[in-house]
């Protein structure tokens, strides 16, 4: 027989307490426990009562307890399940008020550790349904998604009341001025997209960066993390749906070297004057950054969410206080795995829906920032505006900025015989950032992706003030944007434009 982890002692006291004090009582306990508390099926019945009487009152006796009882529809069950003379044993339970709080707190402790049994034994049962065609991943996230789920659960319970906004804000004032910073968040290595999007991507936030297929998006994905494990030494972690471990290799490489992917990728670069010790130094600087790579190509969206968390457990830590270490997650792309995720009931929209929803949840609750790649749909080609993106309204709604990379077009390289680069970065919608000066205005960027290499240019309106200023000096000549230009040796320097 199964041994019952309760504590019948503490269940009366609580009980006691709540009777003999009131609203008092009730009030100090109510945050921490609920019906689920109890084991005893009488005592879950008193707590019911008493929960329904203090809604409207501030004490409790035995005629009050039986009319809230005929109130919830429990008075048979008061009857045949709740002993003669209970609420009166209660009511000389000898209880102080200020231990009322310890024994709930003892009750909530022991309902966990039931939880945690309760999840234990369907482990064993899912485990029993293994055939052997499951993945490493799959088997993992068998075992420890249902103690994740406790694990978030019981941080949203904590969190689950009112707090006085002004409490603690001398605190938080002292802290600001003690840690000054030009950023709030982790800097993306692109200036102008940081001050757009509100200081670079801050922790409980999902950023989001769309583009039509072939347009670079890998490839910025990969300046990015580079920027952030590199030059700002932070753990990265890069999910990626299509390429591999050595294409991610091979373009990082030639960005590190300054020689060709294609030279890099076939082994060519032996045959080049100086490349040989040009990659050799390049890999060595690659050995020594915190830039980790997974593909999670056909794996479901819930264990994708398992291996971030391992990551983070493993790779990134916690500091003293239990808040995670400073890291960078970049999810290269949101998309369907599997065609079976559409049917009559769930379209791909909706499904993009739940796992921007669930991104989002798990950046809130690891308290970590998460920089996300969606496709463009077709209307993407021309259009700049948030509806250019598959299944766009829930993506919008969470996400804390949603921007657009794509191609230049011919009479926007025209413009300026390609001088301002052939990519641009459109910052659409903002929370925490002003965005750009006005709907028209985009970031100018260069792509040399033969050495997969992306910075980042003026705006067009700095460009357009610029001209301007010039002709107003009676200097009639337009003014084209400094030639981009990067050098490999010194690739870990910021580059103003």
């Amino acid at each position: 027989m199964e041994e019952k982890i309760s504590s019948v002692p503490s269940e009366r006291a609580v009980l006691a307490g709540i009777v003999s004090y009131g609203s008092d009582a009730f009030i100090d306990v109510d945050d921490i426990i609920d019906i689920s508390a109890f084991t005893l099926e009488e005592n879950q019945i008193i707590y019911t009562c008493a929960k329904k009487l203090l809604e409207n009152s501030s004490s409790i006796d035995l005629p009050s307890i039986l009319s809230a009882a005929q109130d919830v529809g429990l008075s048979e069950a008061f009857r045949d399940r709740v002993p003669k003379g209970y609420i009166k044993a209660l009511l000389n339970f000898d209880v102080r008020l200020e231990n009322v709080r310890q024994h709930a707190v003892k009750l909530k402790k022991l309902e966990i550790a039931r939880d945690i049994r309760r999840r234990a034994k369907k482990i064993i049962s899912s485990i029993s349904d293994v055939t052997g065609d499951e993945t490493i991943d799959t088997l993992i996230s068998i075992g420890e998604t249902p103690f994740f789920e406790l694990s978030s659960s019981l941080n949203n319970s904590v969190e689950d009341k009112p707090i006085a906004l002004g409490e603690d804000v001398d605190e938080y004032v002292e802290y600001l001025k003690e840690n000054k910073g030009s950023m709030l968040g982790v800097s993306s290595g692109f200036s102008r997209y940081d001050q757009a999007i509100g200081g670079g991507f801050r922790r409980k936030c999902v950023d989001l960066i769309a583009a039509r297929p072939k347009t670079g998006k890998s490839m910025l994905a990969d300046n990015i993390g580079l920027h952030i494990s590199k030059n700002l030494n932070i753990p990265v972690l890069i999910l990626d749906t299509e390429m591999s471990k050595e294409d991610h290799i091979n373009r990082l490489l030639a960005r590190f070297s300054g020689i060709s992917i294609n030279d890099v990728s076939t082994g060519k670069f032996s045959d080049t004057d100086g490349g040989k010790e040009k990659i050799s130094q390049a890999a060595e600087k690659f050995k020594k950054i915190p830039l980790d790579y997974i593909t999670i190509a056909g794996k479901p969206f819930e264990e994708t969410l398992s291996i971030i968390r391992r990551w983070i457990v493993k790779r990134v830590g916690f500091d003293k206080n239990g808040r995670t270490n400073d890291c960078m997650i970049v999810y290269d792309y949101l998309k369907l795995m599997h065609s079976d995720q559409i049917n009559d009931s769930m379209k791909e929209f909706q499904v993009l829906g739940f796992q921007i929803t669930q991104l989002h949840n798990f950046a809130v609750q690891y308290d970590v920032p998460c920089l996300s790649f969606v496709q463009l749909n077709r209307d993407g080609i021309t259009k700049e505006s948030t509806d250019v993106v598959s299944g766009s309204d829930r993506l919008i709604w969470l996400c804390s900025s949603f921007s657009i990379f794509k191609t230049k077009s011919d009479e926007e390289i025209a413009e300026d015989n390609g001088a301002s680069g052939n990519r641009k970065l459109v910052p659409v919608v903002a929370r925490h950032g002003a965005g750009l000066s006005d709907d028209y205005d985009y970031i100018n960027m260069l792509m040399r992706g033969e050495v997969a290499t992306i910075i980042e240019g003026q705006t067009k309106n700095e460009l357009l003030n610029s001209n301007s200023q010039q002709k107003d000096g009676f200097d009639n000549t337009v003014k084209k944007q400094e030639s981009f230009s990067f050098d490999a040796s010194h690739e870990n320097e910021e580059k103003p434009f």
